[in-house]
């Protein structure tokens, strides 16, 4: 059953235009969420600045005596939102963990189509080996969202050794699926939205088609041995619920130590908005419990 506060906000966005609509102009898109962002209250974090590593801007979050690091890619199909729209939920998930928070501002299609993220995201880890930033030490998890998940799983497939843990919130992962095989509860993100976002991210279909057994592009029915505990948060009423559980199951036949949580009632999207939805800070609390575990954090 749809959860009333997902019922709302799916009923609030109704008439949005989706993204597989010729009419959407992705450059106002992107200003549009972002100013709306800026405007949130936000919380006072100890430290908070921009840095470059190896060319790639990110934005530093450290709490007071920060312990252990966590890089976040932010989601958005890949192509939408950016450290600024995920500044808020940056903010609160270093003062959860009482962690340092990397969110990596990698570049985005169509002005830069794969394998540019993914580039960017393997500098961050470079960076993170060679910085002498007092802020950045301590056990290394890798984070993301959506298609942030997507390069966060790739991350830690390409740097194995590098990770203590990895968490994948509605992970965006498989470019191959078609209308019939996501999930059919699945309300407020469309099939058609879901492959416009993998074309626009490969540079058009036909190069999609061409990366499908790239797993640095579309990491499923890979090898995941050897991958860090993971936690996988997925949402009952998410087109991406079968992938994401899916992708859980793969792991562990895999040897990875996972756990797999449903939020029942939810819908794609919901950790970010933390103001329409109570089940966001109740998966933060999920997040920095496991992260506690896994020694990257100490939680406050």
């Amino acid at each position: 059953m749809l959860h009333p506060q997902a019922a709302k906000v799916i009923a609030a966005t109704a008439d949005d235009i989706s993204v597989a609509d010729a009419r959407f102009d992705v450059v106002a898109e992107r200003e549009r969420v972002r100013k709306a962002n800026l405007k949130q209250p936000r919380e006072d974090v100890a430290r908070v600045e921009d840095l470059d590593a190896r060319g790639v801007r990110v934005r530093l979050y450290a709490a007071p005596d920060a312990h252990g690091v966590i890089v976040h890619a932010h989601g958005g199909g890949f192509v939408l939102n950016d450290i600024d729209v995920h500044d808020r939920i940056a903010r609160m998930l270093a003062n959860r963990s009482g962690a340092t928070v990397i969110s990596v501002d990698y570049r985005r299609p169509p002005e830069h189509p794969y394998p540019a993220a993914v580039d960017d995201m393997d500098a961050v880890v470079a960076w993170l080996a060679e910085t002498d930033d007092p802020d950045v030490s301590g056990p290394i998890a890798v984070h993301g969202d959506s298609a942030g998940a997507c390069l966060a799983l790739v991350a830690a497939l390409r740097h194995r050794e590098r990770f203590a843990a990895q968490v994948l919130i509605y992970p965006f992962i498989d470019a191959a699926r078609d209308a019939t095989s996501y999930c059919a509860d699945g309300v407020g993100f469309e099939p058609d939205e879901a492959r416009w976002y993998w074309s626009a991210y490969a540079g058009g279909d036909q190069q999609r088609l061409q990366l499908l057994t790239d797993p640095n592009f579309s990491p499923v029915d890979t090898d995941y041995a050897g991958l860090p505990p993971t936690l996988i948060a997925t949402a009952e009423h998410d087109i991406l619920r079968t992938e994401g559980e899916a992708l859980a199951v793969a792991m562990e036949q895999a040897g990875v130590s996972v756990v797999a949580t449903r939020y029942l009632g939810m819908i794609h999207g919901f950790w970010r908005f933390v103001d329409q939805f109570d089940a966001s800070e109740v998966l933060m609390g999920q997040v920095v419990g496991f992260l506690r575990e896994h020694g990257v954090c100490r939680g406050h």
